[in-house]
């Protein structure tokens, strides 16, 4: 049962804080412990789980929250020392990036960048066409190209495919 660290390396992925990634990794772990019934039906079980967390997540971004904010002194003092390496760096650019992302294009890239999930996975654990996902994910990426580089989007000449 490697869903779990699977399930919670997502979760943080989607969400800032780890405190509400452990809640949504909870909650996901709650909602399939209540569908108990359902498990024998399931041939999947890794993408019926990140399903279940999808639809959570998307439930979560639809109603509104006051966001606060935690008060730690340690941690003020921390964020004000600077990285010492390019590395922490470019993996706060690619978080910052990540999280400018549209939400659509964000879980696609992530369940196939960081879960290692293939196209067929996500449309399946996002209830959506293969096709969608593609797109998505091109977008997603060049999107991400762009934020990191700081540059414009390039321009693509599509053919048209009747």
């Amino acid at each position: 049962m490697d869903w779990v660290p699977r399930l919670r390396r997502y979760a943080r992925a989607l969400v800032r804080h780890p405190e509400d990634a452990d809640d949504l990794v909870q909650e996901t772990l709650e909602r399939a412990w209540a569908k108990g019934s359902h498990w024998p039906q399931i041939l999947d079980m890794r993408a019926w789980l990140f399903a279940l967390m999808h639809n959570l997540y998307v439930d979560r971004v639809r109603r509104p929250q006051v966001e606060t904010v935690d008060w730690d002194d340690e941690a003020t003092g921390r964020l004000a020392t600077p990285p010492t390496h390019d590395a922490n760096l470019h993996l706060m650019d690619l978080e910052a990036a990540l999280a400018q992302l549209p939400a659509d294009q964000k879980e696609v890239v992530l369940l196939v960048a960081l879960e290692e999930m293939s196209y067929s996975e996500v449309a399946a654990t996002l209830g959506i066409p293969i096709g969608t996902v593609m797109s998505r994910l091109s977008r997603g990426r060049e999107r991400l190209r762009v934020l990191m580089e700081g540059g414009s989007p390039r321009q693509r000449h599509m053919k048209v495919v009747k």
